[in-house]
């Protein structure tokens, strides 16, 4: 076997070569997010269809599981549950224009109340992480009231945002790790090599004296 195609088949090189596919993954999941950016509102209903099928798919799945533990005390339960899945996945698909509209309100509910129990959690608490937390609050209010503003037009909008940055920040991780590994794993391989040059040539040498 030739000396190349033992570095191929070596595993920093097979380590190198998943980090570099991690890099690649990422730079796609940027991509996507810088596209889902600039177009936003194909991005949220892009987000609300696949919200959909998703509901849509773990209902089915549920129905399955529910039927095949039909002797258990929660069967009736698993149905219930499987059916409102199936239904809402079915409403969202349907009419996803609708769907965002009433998830960008639950969100800025969620924010409004988030930023409120932050800010008011701070002052009264006052721990080791008060500026954090009473930042956190304040932007979370603040993101609250913007998108309530604007509601229901930021419905439009606001998902496919906070979909398409979510893209783009997990995106950035996976290049930042993947490009960090390769580095990791080529400065491990110059180290090794060295080594392994010189107890070859120790093995030579020992072998020429016999």
């Amino acid at each position: 076997m030739s000396r190349g195609t033992r570095r191929a088949q070596s595993p920093g090189h097979r380590l190198s070569r998943s980090f570099g596919v991690l890099a690649l993954l990422g730079g796609i999941l940027v991509l996507a997010g810088l596209v889902g950016l600039a177009y936003a509102g194909f991005a949220t209903l892009t987000t609300m269809i696949l919200f959909g099928w998703l509901l849509l798919l773990g209902g089915v799945v549920g129905l399955v599981h529910a039927v095949q533990s039909r002797d258990s005390n929660f069967f009736w339960l698993g149905v219930v549950v499987a059916a409102l899945n199936i239904a809402a996945g079915a409403v969202v698909i349907r009419r996803p224009e609708v769907a965002a509209v009433g998830l960008t309100m639950f969100a800025a509910l969620l924010f409004l109340t988030g930023g409120v129990f932050r800010l008011v959690g701070s002052l009264v608490v006052r721990g080791p992480q008060f500026g954090w937390t009473l930042v956190q609050g304040a932007f979370g209010l603040l993101l609250g009231i913007l998108v309530l503003g604007d509601w229901p037009h930021s419905s439009r909008y606001v998902i496919g945002t906070f979909f398409s940055l979510a893209l783009l920040f997990d995106g950035l991780g996976l290049i930042a790790l993947g490009v960090g590994g390769r580095r990791v794993v080529g400065l491990v391989s110059e180290e090794v090599a060295p080594d392994r040059s010189a107890d070859n040539d120790r093995g030579g040498q020992e072998q020429s004296r016999e």
